[in-house]
């Protein structure tokens, strides 16, 4: 509210239930801004903010749908408008029903009128939302009103985390790990990818996750050469390598750890090498991850740190460095992606990148060298938090990730 212009006006709607045929639909998931700012976590609700209201009760309104025994007894209890202001602690609740007419009354007294549109740098939505069908509606309706955009705003305040929000994805994190740990015994030779996602799944639902954060990577041999292999249908071989892009959610935020293990329990003396090469430039960046950096200019120290493992490893030489094209330098050749993105409630979530990096900010750290002709890919991930001073605060810090750890877990 502090960031809005005078006498303006926010509205968040929650997400749809998307169908997928038929009479059934996919599980509903709340949309990541009205939740961070109200805490409803239900269909159909609708936040309002107006902070220059000249009634103080308006100047925070929630919307939820009016529930009854049917609804309860079919489709579980909804909240009610004192559950509302306990989940919320906005006093001022309506039902959804009640939405255009009290919306018609505060547009009497405002002038901008701020739409929650989606401006992340990766997004590719189609779906017509919530969102979008109410901003055509609002402007037809409107038409006299001058329109701003939220999601500037939220960039900046949602990229910061609160001790709260830090909280809760320290608990996703050790969730993650109690998932990885569980994974270190089971994975052998023979057995299939689909099984250790099964064995992860297990071990999230049984510690109060709903589950996996984000699609689960988990690939085998030549599969890890797939940055978004979803597939995971193939059996793990005898010498192979086998990495997992996975991890648990939890009160709706995310946790994103990458690790390569050896699927017979031990890294050849080839795999070996470069797994340290990744995990030294992963070191190396993550202590670049402080106050002040700028996020692509992070990225080109991080490439220089990258360059110089690739020729150790003897897959660059000098005359790949000289001939490079500056705009797709030679290390992208075996490292094609980004090594650092936001995370909170969103796996690659909202936050600030073209401006200096803050205390507080959540950021993955994730570099990878990948090798088809030798049938391997490996990546390592963990999520650090910036801090005042010193060096980010590792909040995976305590999952297992050095080769002789890995083998010793692996071969008890």
């Amino acid at each position: 509210m502090a960031h809005m212009k005078p006498k303006s006006i926010a509205v968040f709607n929650s997400n749809d239930i998307y169908p997928v045929s038929a009479d059934s639909t996919m599980p509903f998931e709340q949309h990541r801004d009205i939740f961070y700012l109200s805490g409803a976590d239900q269909e159909e609700s609708i936040l309002i903010l107006f902070p220059d209201a000249l009634d103080q009760n308006q100047r925070e309104i929630l919307f939820v749908r009016e529930t009854n025994e049917h609804i309860a007894i079919w489709e579980g209890e909804k909240l009610t408008k004192e559950k509302a202001t306990k989940v919320s602690g906005i006093k001022t609740i309506y039902w959804v029903s009640d939405f255009e007419k009290v919306l018609f009354d505060l547009m009497t007294e405002a002038d901008t009128v701020y739409f929650n549109t989606n401006e992340h740098y990766r997004q590719a939505v189609e779906t017509q939302t919530r969102e979008d069908r109410f901003i055509l509606k609002c402007k037809k309706e409107y038409p006299a009103h001058n329109w701003a955009k939220s999601n500037p705003i939220l960039q900046e305040i949602r990229g910061v985390k609160e001790p709260e929000e830090i909280a809760l994805m320290q608990k996703a994190c050790d969730i993650t790990e109690k998932g990885f740990r569980r994974l270190l015994s089971f994975i052998k030779p023979d057995v299939w990818e689909y099984e250790i996602e099964a064995e992860l799944l297990h071990e999230f639902v049984r510690n109060r996750s709903k589950g996996f954060a984000y699609t689960p990577i988990i690939a085998s041999g030549y599969n890890a050469n797939v940055l978004h292999y979803i597939e995971n249908n193939q059996q793990c071989k005898t010498g192979d390598l086998i990495l997992m892009d996975v991890a648990a959610e939890y009160a709706n935020y995310s946790s994103d750890l990458t690790r390569t293990v050896p699927v017979s329990g031990k890294f050849t003396k080839r795999q070996k090498a470069v797994y340290e090469a990744v995990l030294k430039v992963k070191k190396e960046a993550t202590n670049m991850l402080v106050p002040g950096t700028i996020w692509a200019e992070y990225h080109k120290e991080v490439g220089k740190v990258m360059t110089s493992e690739l020729l150790g490893l003897g897959l660059l030489d000098k005359a790949d460095i000289q001939n490079e094209d500056k705009n797709k330098p030679a290390y992208k050749k075996y490292f094609m992606h980004g090594t650092s993105h936001h995370i909170g409630l969103d796996t690659h979530d909202y936050g600030a990148l073209k401006t200096p990096m803050k205390a507080n900010m959540v950021f993955t750290v994730e570099p990878g060298i990948y090798i088809p002709d030798e049938k391997m890919g490996i990546r390592i991930e963990d999520n650090v938090v910036i801090q005042e001073t010193g060096a980010p605060f590792n909040l995976m810090q305590n999952i297992p990730i050095e080769v002789d750890e890995i083998e010793d877990l692996m071969q008890r």
